[in-house]
């Protein structure tokens, strides 16, 4: 198996950072291929601007198109390009951020905008009667999976169903839906640590146990079931979810999982 992980936290002694060194030592151990992107080592730059398009970028600047020119030209940065082959490199990609403002920390965010440019991650494939793109369950990243490794600083009660936070699975449903779904990986059900700001270094071996454990059944775990879209869930051109296939009681995000 090949792994890429997506590492996003700015203190290499940090638990995230432990959390990635222990994936690579672990997947390295069991006679895997790693390689790693470490954001803020490499000075990541997340803003898109015209600089990425370089001669593909127009005179008023628009993301989407100009970004397609410049992949479909071999005009995108070298930084992107080199994103973009480790992904289609991987079999895995493993990503490990800590959970900032509901979300994502920013320059792991700048990542995504800019590695997953048109024509690479999105607006491929036709659009007709029947079809709308390839995405969601489709796409140029078909056939690989996904992990989300998060930490978390609240206790897990904020985050469960009457949690005041909100469910972890609708506060994750942007990334693992919207973001790694879309253009066709897999997504796995997601390891997260709950409580880390009070974390003491005696719990830490447990988490340690229990992270290896899911990194070595990488291979065997089911992804969540979410809904192919060009499969017969979802009317064409609406995209909405045909009558009679909502699961009882079911609302929400959660309507996009099957079973």
């Amino acid at each position: 198996m090949k792994t890429l992980i997506v590492y996003a936290h700015p203190e290499p002694e940090s638990l995230n950072g432990s959390l990635k060194d222990l994936a690579v030592s672990t997947l390295r151990g069991a006679g895997h291929e790693v390689r790693v992107s470490d954001l803020y080592a490499m000075d990541w730059k997340a803003a898109v601007d015209a600089a990425d398009f370089g001669p593909a970028a127009s005179g008023r600047l628009k993301v989407a198109r100009d970004s397609g020119r410049a992949f479909e030209t071999g005009s995108l940065t070298p930084d992107v390009v080199a994103e973009q082959e480790k992904l289609l490199w991987a079999d895995t990609v493993v990503f490990q951020f800590p959970l900032w403002w509901y979300s994502m920390p920013a320059i792991l965010k700048g990542w995504v905008e800019r590695v997953f440019s048109y024509r690479f991650a999105y607006g491929v494939g036709e659009h007709d009667g029947t079809r709308y793109g390839e995405r969601f369950g489709e796409g140029t990243l078909a056939g690989r999976r996904a992990l989300l490794s998060v930490t978390v600083g609240g206790p897990e009660s904020h985050y469960a169903a009457r949690g005041i936070n909100g469910p972890i699975d609708d506060l994750l449903f942007p990334i693992q839906h919207g973001i790694l779904f879309y253009p066709g990986l897999e997504v796995l059900p997601p390891f997260v640590l709950y409580g880390t700001d009070r974390l003491t270094d005696e719990e830490y071996p447990d988490i340690a146990k229990a992270w290896r454990q899911r990194l070595l059944t990488l291979e065997s775990t089911e992804p969540i079931a979410f809904r192919r879209q060009n499969f017969g869930d979802y009317e064409i051109p609406s995209l909405a979810l045909k009558e009679g296939l909502e699961p009882a009681g079911r609302t929400g995000f959660g309507l996009h999982v099957r079973g």
